[in-house]
């Protein structure tokens, strides 16, 4: 920010530059929707690839952007293939995993996000304020030439999406070369993919499973962007140097970058629920002189809860339709990375005092704790089960697609 303001010839000021920050969780919304709609059409592979290289193409226009104006539309962009990749590498790597290690495989995905988390703000230490702002947007459009050839030559297609589109020995080769169960054929009275993917999460059968997920993620990210937008702010109100501030900053991200792949485990051997519920309520800790110690178990709570949510998603839904119900749940969830700024500032500005943010943040964590509490897992296992029948009732059919 600090960069862009001191930009010769944009003129930024401090509001104008913050809207553009929020133009990149406002296009990842969309993009999580793209997602979802198209993810099953499209197979989970080609969709990864196609958002990673728009994402970088867009990086690379950020760096080159000759105005606010330029920029300000890439960033928008960029979100859209973030919006894209996320949910449906979460899906890729939930398809190309046996169940017993599917927990453990998504928190090793998602604790790299944890670790750019932290590398970000110090390659920026390194090259800023030296540097031009554009050198950044340089570092990101690299994944273009390093990550995406590499994709394209190692990242194997779903097994799924292999045998729905008629390619069964390959699929078989896949699932024998991962350990992975064989997909099952698609059903002839298959439904149609219908309202971008929302019509079968919508179904009566799995409406009230999709409802409690998007609660969950809309809670996760309204923590996690929320929180850890505001917490050197607040920790600054209550009397702690900036320096002190933003060590309890990274020590959230520690938390999160270390508990995570345990946290995952623990989650494939005790169940989700039980870890996802966990997650939610270790995320109301105290604002106290322990802090130090808390928010370690904070960054655990806050930042990796929404990769425990991810995998519960993931191992609830039936195979054909994780990529939308990922797709969709962090789509809907995306409005509480957008709110939780929002809000934790009005908050401040209220002149409530600075508990109150702690009491926000504690109230929206025993929501989503609730949320993952009434998930029905008994239902689903019926339908995971019946979903592998070969007779299969019009109703019921709907459900599984």
């Amino acid at each position: 920010m600090p960069a862009l303001l001191r930009e010769p010839g944009w003129n930024l000021s401090k509001e104008e530059a913050g809207d553009i920050g929020s133009l990149v969780a406002a296009g990842m919304l969309i993009g999580a929707g793209i997602a979802g709609a198209t993810g099953r059409r499209l197979g989970t592979r080609r969709l990864l690839l196609s958002g990673l290289s728009f994402f970088s193409l867009c990086m690379l226009g950020s760096a080159l952007a000759d105005g606010p104006g330029v920029f300000a539309a890439s960033r928008l962009f960029a979100g859209i293939g973030l919006g894209v990749v996320l949910p449906t590498l979460t899906a890729v790597v939930g398809e190309m995993s046996a169940p017993h290690v599917r927990a453990r495989n998504i928190a090793l995905t998602m604790a790299g996000s944890c670790v750019g988390s932290l590398g970000a703000p110090l390659l920026g230490s390194w090259l800023l304020p030296d540097d031009s702002f554009r050198v950044l947007y340089l570092v990101g459009a690299a994944a273009l030439l390093t990550v995406v050839p590499w994709a394209f030559l190692r990242l194997p297609e779903s097994p799924l999406h292999l045998v729905r589109t008629g390619r069964a020995g390959e699929a078989a080769r896949t699932t024998a070369r991962f350990g992975l169960p064989a997909p099952r054929p698609p059903a002839a009275s298959e439904p149609r993919y219908r309202f971008l993917g929302l019509g079968p999460l919508l179904h009566r059968r799995l409406v009230v499973t999709t409802l409690l997920f998007w609660v969950m993620t809309f809670c996760g990210l309204l923590l996690i962007f929320g929180f850890s937008t505001w917490l050197p702010t607040l920790m600054q109100s209550g009397g702690f140097s900036i320096g002190s501030a933003l060590t309890m900053t990274c020590l959230s991200w520690i938390g999160a970058s270390v508990g995570m792949v345990p946290g995952e485990m623990l989650a494939d051997r005790l169940g989700p629920k039980r870890v996802v519920t966990g997650a939610f309520l270790r995320s109301r800790g105290p604002a106290s002189w322990a802090l130090y110690l808390c928010l370690l178990l904070c960054g655990f709570g806050l930042l990796a809860c929404q990769a425990f949510v991810n995998a519960y998603l993931i191992g609830c839904m039936p195979e054909e339709l994780r990529v939308p119900a990922v797709g969709w749940s962090l789509s809907v969830g995306r409005l509480g990375a957008i709110a939780g700024p929002s809000l934790g500032g009005r908050i401040l500005d209220s002149g409530l005092g600075l508990a109150w943010n702690f009491y926000f943040f504690a109230a929206t964590a025993a929501v989503g704790a609730t949320a993952a509490i009434a998930v029905p897992t008994s239902r689903l296992g019926q339908l995971t089960q019946h979903r592998t029948t070969a007779a299969v009732g019009t109703a019921d059919s709907a459900t599984a697609g």
